[in-house]
């Protein structure tokens, strides 16, 4: 690496030229021998000499040179030539320059780094922003000879340009890069960067740009190579909504509207409670207004005005009371007024689809009204329905609906939520939500083999750890007959029996799904309260995904899995800016591979259960929002430096450009002047010859 030929002292301007240009300065004496050196003349005969005595005295003079006469062509050429060494030196001033043959570039773009910040003339910009002005800058420094690699740190590591030397490729990488609405993790970046400069020869180091403010502190453990880490962004006061839960409720409620329990006229009315925790991780108490409203809505639904302390997590709850227009709508949280950091100032939860659980039993010992349905088992007692149906009443907060096979498989407008329960059959892929069949008829139901009836069969042991089990026992349950399950794994046994297993687990990536191998009405399980909770158990688990909608946690940055029917075609997926996404279907279930942003994903599809679904995704992370300085842990056998990006020089200018370009104008200006039509000599007299 070449070393600058002039640099001034700490805290002054710098200038930095690299000798490996200024070699074409040595053209200059080719140059001024071209100007100085006689031509050589060929001898021709004329009739008289006197036009050419000029020329005569030339080819007299015996010295090979003349003298130099100043002309503009030859200073044109000089200063290009000049210009043109001096921009292969590539001279710069105000800024550092950055050493090692191969450097690894991070750049933070987690949550944290979109909040507000002063550039360095006082305006408004963001540290991200100051982050990706801070690399240019870098790069620019970077000496001649030396490549480089841009590393974006968002919730996973991405390379955004391999090593590469030309700057202008390395500094357009940077500029779309943006902070992300996500826990940043800088540790793995970082082990990027090293990795791809590992095998390389020569200097290499990794100087990572971030404010310090990482989702996890000691990211920098085990380093093999010099890390630099460079902070941007000066500490700020901030509030945000770390805990958001939208649940279904109900009040007690008199004739005239207010509150109350007591009399004939007081009723229970359906409510929607939003649970919030607000946090200040400020200094100074904030005093703030939280609002709910719906999606795409100006209109406030509920507000409530709290004093956060410093370092206070406070819970607020918002309600208000949904119309059935309102089910499965985005609700919107936000705080008032806005502070350094908007992005956690909102989040986003849903509205709850009603405070009861939809439940439709399909009986195949009743007729529908195309005949008997299909897959039935010929002769089966319908004693059982009636058991279940008692069972699943008795729980205020559902509503069931009762009919036969071919009511359930024709019904076009099924909640896709309903708690299906099947008595006496198996149909293949059943709509609406979790599932419970009783008593199926032999061969394959749901991966699960019906075998051979077994009589009287002695219950011996069931998974208590499994929540449909739980808080229950089955001593002193005595059944008539049960059907022998053989399941496609052990796990999924449920209820075993001395004779062989008679209940399953047949849950999908989309549904819970359970099967029981027997009639209930043939045994005496319904006459005990282990039956009611076993069932009660089934409603739970059913009630908590139909709240939530989703198999997997919908927070921002992780993929989004939906849960949608099994027949379901022609997915489409819309992200918060309205954005079409890439979605992936398999076994009832959509997964959206990345979520980026905060704010609501829609997904529609059509076929025979066609529908949508709105989704919420929130960032609400403590460490994100905690915008407090933080100690940047280094552990390893690597060499660790942090410094703050004001403590750094000047943006690195560079003149290569510009020089290059004076360089070029001369030569311009030299061609015209050569080229130029000679000016005609016009007088009183007659033009001279």
């Amino acid at each position: 690496m070449a070393a600058p030929l002039a640099q001034a002292s700490a805290g002054a301007p710098l200038a930095l030229l690299s000798p490996g240009g200024l070699w074409l300065l040595a053209l200059l004496g080719p140059l001024v021998l071209l100007y100085i050196l006689k031509i050589k003349r060929s001898r021709r005969r004329v009739p008289s000499t006197w036009l050419w005595a000029a020329a005569q005295r030339d080819l007299m003079a015996r010295a090979p040179f003349r003298k130099l006469i100043a002309q503009l062509p030859l200073v044109l050429q000089a200063l290009a030539l000049a210009l043109l060494a001096l921009a292969l030196a590539r001279p710069a001033s105000r800024g550092r320059e950055l050493t090692g043959d191969h450097v690894a570039i991070v750049l933070d773009t987690s949550a944290s780094m979109s909040a507000a910040a002063r550039g360095p003339a006082g305006e408004a910009t963001t540290r991200v922003e100051l982050a990706k002005q801070l690399a240019r800058d870098l790069l620019s420094g970077l000496a001649p000879g030396s490549d480089a690699l841009i590393v974006e740190a968002g919730r996973d590591a991405r390379l955004v340009a391999a090593l590469d030397r030309d700057l202008v490729r390395l500094k357009t990488a940077i500029d779309p890069l943006a902070a992300r609405d996500v826990e940043g993790d800088l540790e793995a970046a970082v082990a990027l960067g090293i990795d791809r400069l590992r095998q390389l020869g020569g200097a290499r180091r990794v100087v990572a740009i971030t404010d310090g403010n990482l989702a996890r502190p000691a990211s920098l453990r085990g380093a093999s190579l010099p890390v630099e880490v460079i902070t941007v962004g000066d500490p700020v006061d901030n509030a945000a909504i770390v805990r958001v839960d939208v649940r279904s409720g109900s009040a007690v409620v008199g004739a005239s509207g207010a509150s109350g329990a007591d009399g004939e006229r007081a009723e229970q009315r359906e409510e929607v409670q939003a649970f919030l925790v607000v946090a200040n991780f400020g200094a100074q108490p904030r005093d703030v207004y939280v609002t709910m409203r719906q999606d795409n809505a100006s209109d406030v639904l509920g507000s409530r005005r709290v004093l956060v302390k410093p370092g206070e997590r406070l819970p607020v709850v918002l309600t208000f009371r949904p119309s059935p227009g309102d089910y499965r709508k985005g609700l919107v949280f936000e705080l008032s007024p806005r502070d350094a950091m908007p992005l956690d100032d909102v989040a986003y939860g849903r509205v709850p689809a009603g405070d009861k659980l939809p439940v439709f039993l399909a009986s195949a010992g009743k007729e529908g009204p195309g005949g008997d349905a299909q897959g039935a088992q010929p002769g089966a007692p319908p004693g059982g329905s009636v058991w279940l149906e008692r069972a699943l009443a008795s729980d205020p907060m559902t509503s069931v609906t009762s009919g036969a096979l071919a009511d359930l498989l024709g019904k076009p407008g099924l909640d896709p939520d309903t708690f299906v329960v099947i008595d006496g059959a198996c149909p293949p892929d059943p709509p609406g939500g979790d599932l419970l069949i009783v008593n199926p008829p032999p061969g394959r139901c749901a991966g699960t083999l019906v075998g051979q009836t077994l009589d009287r069969p002695t219950l011996t042991s069931w998974d208590t750890a499994d929540p449909r089990l739980r808080f229950l026992t089955l001593d002193g349950v005595n059944l008539r007959a049960a059907s022998s399950l053989t399941p496609e794994a052990a796990t999924q046994e449920l209820i075993r029996a001395q004779e062989g297993t008679i209940a399953t687990d047949i849950s999908t990536a989309s549904r819970t799904g359970t099967l029981l191998g027997f009639d209930v009405g043939e045994s005496d399980w319904p006459l005990k309260a282990s039956f009611v909770l076993f069932v009660r158990n089934l409603l739970e688990q059913a009630r908590a995904h139909r709240a939530h909608g989703i198999t997997g946690p919908a927070r921002t940055g992780e993929p989004l899995r939906v849960s949608v029917p099994a027949t379901a075609r022609d997915l489409q997926a819309i992200g918060p800016a309205g954005e079409r996404l890439e979605v992936a279907q398999r076994a009832g279930v959509a997964v959206v591979a990345e979520t980026p942003r905060a704010g609501f994903y829609r997904l529609a599809w059509q076929g025979p259960q066609a529908g949508s679904v709105v989704v919420p995704a929130n960032l609400t992370s403590v460490a994100e929002s905690d915008l407090t300085p933080r100690p940047l842990l280094a552990e390893g056998g690597g060499e660790v430096a942090v410094s703050s990006a004001a403590g750094q020089p000047d943006a690195h200018v560079e003149w290569t450009w510009l020089l290059a370009l004076a360089a070029l104008a001369f030569v311009v200006f030299d061609v015209w002047y050569f080229t130029r039509a000679p000016r005609s000599v016009r007088g009183h007299g007659s033009p001279a010859a």
